[in-house]
């Protein structure tokens, strides 16, 4: 079976012509590609090496879902991220992925998310308080120590001092953007060796394992219950009765921190940014807290009950999602709407294209929330803002259930307006917001 017959290809020669905008913002240039070759193309990035991007929703819904067995994560995640956190719920394919799922999945069950609402709420009401009122501020710092605070209150409770937190998520955002350096560029990979910038970040990465270590030791020693993540993981048993190693724990640790904080932060911010843009959102948002307060004080009921606020984020996952591609090789040969895959194909799985297919979506381009007035659920087949199968994002109760907070929560306390020209966006590991200059005025 052979891809190169029936697949258009963008030939090395372009992508060599391009390199320095792909370095920059790759998106652009995709998108030229797929409006020119269709909804599937075939890039050469090398002399015998090549990724085939795919903006086909169907195609994403039978690799993910209905013949997700013939199909793997890439080197991207089983490998290059590996050595900076670790073989967890993310990195991690096969056997050992299937039970670490099966151990962890009933933590974040939505009765289990229920005890750690307060937490949530709290760390978000502090962060909140470094914001200005009528001054312009990027808003993008602070909804990103929102984020990484939310994780690690959730996890630890109160039982980790704020050095070790600003240490932890230094190490954490320096070890992405070394990987994201390491993707962008990788001819240059064996400059990063010999100049030692992989053995720093591992180091480093190192380092943030040793504070997870004494921070898990002092809970197993201290022989008391927080109702937190980390109670939730200790305890938790595999079907022998055993618990996870020390090592695995921190795996999984290093992986809520990579895949919880960042994702959400950057969701949060365009979210801000769009409802800047549309303040007749802020105010439907407003009324709806105001009447659900009314009839209930229950976080976990303001958090499920917040419709309008839940579209208006669906809605910007679907403009910008965070996890703006989804990467997969397939085990062995295989074909789609008659086209043939050898094994071993790099398949690149465009969401933030399918998110603004012209053919799937009415007025792709423009902020609608009301689409979503009847769930996410209708789109289900089209709309993948945490992945989709099994191997769909384990936490994305918990981070709908911390952006619902996030956002109902400062449209309590603040108006926002505008403060930007346009949204911009920062393609890297997952597509992040640049320029969100906003201006947030106090509601009386």
């Amino acid at each position: 079976m052979n891809t190169k017959e029936n697949i258009p290809t963008v030939p090395l020669s372009r992508f060599i012509k391009h390199s320095l905008d792909i370095l920059k913002n790759p998106l652009p240039f995709h998108h030229q590609n797929f409006e020119a070759q269709g909804d599937v193309f075939r890039l050469k990035i090398g002399f015998k090496n090549s990724v085939i991007f795919i903006r086909d929703a169907a195609f994403a819904e039978y690799v993910l879902q209905k013949n997700q067995k013939n199909y793997t994560k890439s080197k991207i995640q089983t490998k290059d991220l590996v050595k900076y956190v670790g073989k967890g719920l993310l990195t991690s394919e096969g056997a050992h992925w299937k039970k670490q799922r099966k151990l962890i999945q009933p933590s974040f069950h939505k009765k289990q998310l229920a005890n750690l609402l307060d937490s949530i709420k709290n760390a978000i009401e502090a962060e909140y308080n470094k914001i200005i009122p009528n001054e312009v501020i990027d808003i993008f710092p602070i909804l990103n120590d929102l984020a990484f605070q939310t994780v690690v209150k959730s996890l630890f409770s109160s039982a980790v001092n704020q050095k070790d937190i600003n240490r932890l998520q230094y190490i954490t955002e320096q070890a992405q953007q070394m990987l994201v350096k390491e993707l962008r560029q990788p001819y240059l990979g064996w400059w990063f060796n010999l100049g030692g910038d992989i053995q720093k970040h591992i180091d480093l990465t190192n380092e943030a394992r040793q504070i997870l270590k004494r921070i898990v030791n002092e809970r197993r020693a201290s022989q008391s219950k927080a109702d937190d993540l980390l109670d939730m993981l200790l305890e938790a048993r595999y079907e022998d009765g055993t618990t996870m190693e020390e090592e695995q724990l921190i795996d999984e640790i290093l992986i809520l921190f990579t895949a919880g904080h960042e994702t959400t932060s950057n969701a949060l911010t365009f979210t801000m940014q769009l409802l800047a843009l549309h303040p007749e959102w802020q105010d439907k948002i407003y009324n709806e807290r105001l009447a659900l307060q009314r009839d209930d004080d229950d976080l976990m009921a303001l958090v499920t009950q917040s419709r309008v606020c839940q579209q208006v984020l669906e809605e910007a996952m679907r403009l910008y999602p965070p996890a703006y591609f989804i990467d997969r090789v397939n085990k062995t040969d295989d074909t789609f709407n008659g086209m043939n895959f050898e094994a071993g194909s790099n398949l690149l799985f465009s969401v933030y294209e399918i998110h603004r297919h012209p053919k799937l979506w009415d007025d792709p381009d423009t902020f609608l929330p009301e689409r979503f007035n009847e769930g996410g659920r209708k789109f289900s087949s089209q709309y993948f803002p945490f992945g989709a199968g099994p191997r769909k994002c384990i936490g994305n109760n918990f981070a709908m259930y911390e952006m619902i907070i996030a956002v109902s929560e400062l449209i309590s306390k603040f108006k926002i307006h505008s403060e930007f020209d346009a949204i911009g966006i920062t393609p890297l590991i997952t597509l992040k917001p640049k320029n969100a200059f906003l201006k947030f005025e106090k509601r009386l």
